[in-house]
Formats: C-alpha cells, sequence, structure tokens
C-alpha cells in the first residue's frame, strides 16, 4: 500500500513550518541567519536538547512520562565533575567514568522507585528537581568563592567535546568537512530506497516513489547544505558528532528492536503490554535508567562548552527535552513519536531561539513564543488525532 503525496505533506507539516520560520529570520536578521557561523551555532548552542530530549521521548513513550530532574542533575553532575578534575586533581578520563557511574546509580535508584514502588514519574523526578540543584550548589560554594569551578585548563575534555574536527580558519572551505556531507547525503539517498524496497518486499505500508525521491533530494540538500557552512565555519564540531551517535543509536533502538517496540506498546496500552507478556516494569525502569545515563552525557557537552561548572547550569533544560519532543510530534499521551520528528522539534526550537537572539528580542518574550509553539503542537496533536478517528 503506498502513501499519497498528500499524506506523506501532513505527516511532515512541522518540516514545512521549521522552514517557513527559518525562512522568515533569514529575511528579519538580513541573513545573517544563513551565514555559516549561525549554522555553527545552531548545532553547538542546542546540542544539549537533541541529546537530552532524545532520553526523555523514551520516557515519554511509556504514557507521557516526563523527568523533571534532568536539568539538576547536570547541575549536580556537572559540579561533581568539575570537583574531580580540578580540586580533587583526577584524570579527565576518569572524572568522566565517575560521573557516568554516578549517573547509573540515580537511574538504578530512580527507576525502582518508579517502577517497582509505583512513585508517579513527576513526583519522583520533581524530588530531583528540588534536592539536586541545591546539592549542586552547595558543592560549587564550599570549593570556590565565586560559585563556579573553571574546568579550562583541561584541554583533553574540551576537545573531545566542545573542539572541531577537521579544523581550518573561517571563510575558507574546509574540503573535508564537505566530503564528510557529501558522503552523508549519499548514505541517506541509499537507505531511503532501500527502506522503501524493504517495506514493499514485507508488504508495509511505503511512501510512493515520488514521495521517496522527494523526500531523499530535501534531506540530501540540507545535509550538504550543512556540510557546507560547517565547511565555511572552520570545520566540523565534535559535539555534532556526539548529537549524530546518540541520534542513530536510539534511532536503531526504537525502530528495529523488540525492547524499543515495547516502549510503545506500554505507551499505548499499559495493561494490554501487561497481558501480552511484556515486562512493563522493566521497561519503566530501564526508561528511567536511560534518562540517568543520558543525562550524563549531556553533562559532558554543557560542561566543556561554558569550560565551568555553575550553579545556573541545566536550568529549564527538562522544558527544553520535552517542547522538542512535543514539538516534534511524540505524543503527550504515550505511545507515538519518533526521533526524526524530535529532531525538527529541537531544530524548531533551536531557531527560534537563536532568530529572535539575533534580533535582539527580550529573553521573556522567547519564553512567551516558545510557550506558543508548544500550545500550538499539542493542539495540532489533538486535533489530528480525533480527525483519524
Amino acid at each position: 500500500m503506498k502513501k499519497s503525496v498528500s499524506s506523506v505533506l501532513k505527516e511532515n507539516t512541522m518540516i514545512i513550518v521549521l522552514l517557513v520560520v527559518f525562512l522568515f529570520f533569514t529575511w528579519r536578521t538580513g541573513g545573517t541567519m544563513f551565514s555559516p557561523t549561525s549554522f555553527n551555532s545552531l548545532i553547538t548552542q542546542n546540542a544539549y536538547v537533541y541529546i537530552l530530549a532524545s532520553g526523555m521521548l523514551m520516557c515519554m513513550l511509556t504514557g507521557g512520562n516526563i523527568d523533571l530532574s534532568c536539568g539538576s542533575v547536570v547541575c549536580l553532575v556537572g559540579a561533581i565533575g568539575a570537583f574531580f578534575m580540578k580540586i580533587a586533581g583526577l584524570n579527565a578520563g576518569v572524572s568522566v567514568i565517575l560521573m557516568l557511574l554516578i549517573g547509573i546509580v540515580y537511574g538504578i535508584v530512580l527507576g525502582y522507585l518508579i517502577a517497582y514502588m509505583n512513585i508517579p514519574p513527576w513526583i519522583a523526578t520533581l524530588a530531583g528537581y528540588l534536592a539536586f540543584r541545591g546539592l549542586g550548589t552547595a558543592i560549587l560554594s564550599a570549593n570556590s568563592t565565586t560559585g563556579s569551578i573553571n574546568i579550562g585548563s583541561e584541554q583533553g575534555f574540551l576537545k573531545v567535546f566542545s573542539g572541531k574536527m577537521f579544523t581550518t580558519k573561517n571563510n575558507v572551505l574546509n574540503v573535508p568537512c564537505i566530503t564528510v556531507g557529501i558522503i552523508a547525503a549519499i548514505l541517506v539517498v541509499l537507505l531511503n530506497i532501500i527502506s522503501r524496497a524493504t517495506k514493499l518486499k514485507k508488504g508495509y505500508e511505503a511512501d510512493s516513489a515520488q514521495s521517496v525521491l522527494i523526500k531523499s533530494v530535501i534531506e540530501a540538500a540540507v545535509i550538504l547544505l550543512v556540510g557546507y557552512k560547517l565547511a565555511m565555519a572552520g570545520g566540523i564540531p565534535t559535539v555534532l558528532i556526539w548529537v549524530a551517535a546518540v541520534l542513530l543509536i536510539y534511532h536503531f533502538i526504537t525502530d528495529k528492536t523488540t525492547i524499543g517496540r515495547h516502549f510503545y506498546v506500554v505507551g499505548g496500552n499499559r495493561e494490554a503490554a501487561r497481558l501480552s507478556g511484556v515486562n512493563t516494569r522493566r521497561i519503566m525502569f530501564l526508561a528511567y535508567l536511560n534518562m540517568a545515563v543520558i543525562t550524563v552525557v549531556t553533562t559532558w557537552v554543557v560542561l566543556a562548552r561554558s569550560q565551568a561548572a555553575n550553579a545556573t547550569a541545566g536550568t529549564n533544560y527538562e522544558m527544553d527535552a520535552i517542547s522538542a519532543c512535543v514539538v516534534g510530534g511524540v505524543s503527550a499521551y504515550g505511545g507515538s513519536g519518533r526521533i526524526f520528528g524530535m529532531v525538527v522539534g529541537a531544530t524548531l526550537i533551536g531557531v527560534i531561539n537563536l532568530g529572535m537572539s539575533l534580533m535582539n528580542i527580550d529573553a521573556n518574550f522567547q519564553k512567551v513564543v516558545k510557550g506558543v509553539v508548544l500550545l500550538g503542537a499539542v493542539a495540532f496533536d489533538i486535533i489530528s488525532k480525533r480527525r483519524g478517528k
């Protein structure tokens, strides 16, 4: 069964909205939004959203559940990591491992409380939201007169999480960078073709050849554009490699694995999933253990970018992650949502942030716009489902 072009356009409404918003800000900023520097900033400034929202998506799939503590965990783990590196004098690699172990322990405790003690997720994570930022601030205050710990001298750590690959001067074409972009574009086109052929062979619903062609051309063009802009901005940010790795891993888990399908089943109807033999408690446990681990990965990126641990790190990160998921089509009720949609949502939020910043719009008004966008996305999701029924 083939999808019509109109149905494909309906499914990609947020992509069209993203394009319109980007073009609007490009016009209003006199083309600054389209500059290589802006493309680089869009990636580096919003890397934490893509990474954190990947974990939040898994939580939301289980029934619209969320993690309110992740922003505070970023603050606490960042403070502990900076303490290990600068005060305790530990090697950066050892510090990274210890930070990960702390995240795993927290994830195990949180997952147990939610999955096996039946504490509502928002209550369990709200406790972390309140406690961990206070604890992180206390650690920073006790070890620094300024309330922050600088890690600017940890060049190895900074290079891995906030450096650049194939570095060249700005506005000089970086050949290795553009080559990577060309290879990525070719791979995306091939994967789209192979995916459609596989679906048709198995008798599944698939997009029409025309739709796949249009989709492939657009995706390849976007990749080549980003590759070119980064090539002119001095190289590929290492954080982009981390983001790409996280997104590909979660895409594989949600689309190609049994455990990934179980997340959707539990979110669609938890009781039916339990009666079908799915271990719903284990799924809930894994969702929050996974969220804790991905929050630590986010902490590495944030700590490297700011080159210091401070009490404001992670502020409102949980809201940004939730917004990216909801705007990207992840159901607020659970059971549906894709990594690609979340990426679109995160990019839209990032474009709005960057565009309004370039236009020198007040930060408070930026929050108003993001709130309206979030509400509109939820309303669109509800209306679409009602029409579907």
